[in-house]
């Protein structure tokens, strides 16, 4: 049985999604330290520049690598700039399940990137690596997060109480942390079979994804489409 992801890089007419690479460390500095990130993460704070280094040569890496899931940098198709991530995550490799993290820079809001980015995710585990369940699952007060589960069709499976820790900022300016519920969603491939989501800007039904060369240098996939 397969235990680990390719190493993959996955396109949409508008983004591409790929590994994190040392080029990202200033722009992923700056995008964990926006007030949303701190807020609904449990990202460091502040996040160092040191931490982002970390994070984009190797610890990112290990989740694949180690077989725990999957990190992608959502980058701009014309302009190459980060604007996002995607993390698959609590992978369960007998049941061909995984839970799916997101979020969106500051500079990247308002296009949609991140509920084109996800149905990305989403299509390619389930078409190519034959998952059979997607979870995602957001704070109760995160209302631009649970709108994306929505757009991509996810189905509101209930409510797990006092499940999370999120931060909120003082009036002086410094963070707090309080207890939070979590909502559960869930994506089967039938959801996408059935068209129930909302299409975006520059999505089309057809995506694309490469696997890249093992470190061998051997090419390990193809292009699809």
């Amino acid at each position: 049985m397969t235990t680990t992801f390719p190493d993959v890089t996955i396109s949409t007419d508008r983004l591409v999604l790929r590994p994190f690479e040392e080029e990202d460390v200033t722009a992923l500095s700056e995008m964990m330290n926006d007030e949303q990130v701190i807020a609904w993460t449990s990202a460091p704070h502040p996040y160092t520049r040191a931490d982002a280094h970390d994070w984009a040569t190797r610890r990112s890496h290990a989740e694949r690598t180690e077989g725990r899931g999957l990190v992608l940098a959502v980058t701009e198709f014309l302009t190459h700039r980060l604007v996002g991530a995607v993390h698959l995550r609590n992978t369960d490799w007998r049941t061909r399940t995984a839970e799916v993290g997101y979020l969106t820079a500051p500079w990247g809001r308002g296009e949609g990137y991140a509920g084109e980015s996800v149905l990305a995710v989403a299509q390619w585990l389930f078409n190519d690596r034959h998952f059979e369940r997607l979870e995602l699952r957001t704070a109760a007060d995160n209302t631009a997060s649970q709108q994306v589960a929505q757009k991509i069709g996810c189905i509101s499976e209930g409510v797990l109480r006092n499940a999370c820790i999120v931060r909120t900022q003082t009036a002086d300016g410094a963070w707090t942390e309080t207890r939070s519920d979590l909502i559960v969603w869930g994506l089967v491939p039938e959801d996408l079979d059935d068209g129930g989501y909302d299409e975006y800007p520059g999505h089309g039904e057809r995506y694309e994804f490469r696997e890249r060369a093992d470190v061998s240098g051997q090419t390990v996939g193809a292009d699809r489409k």
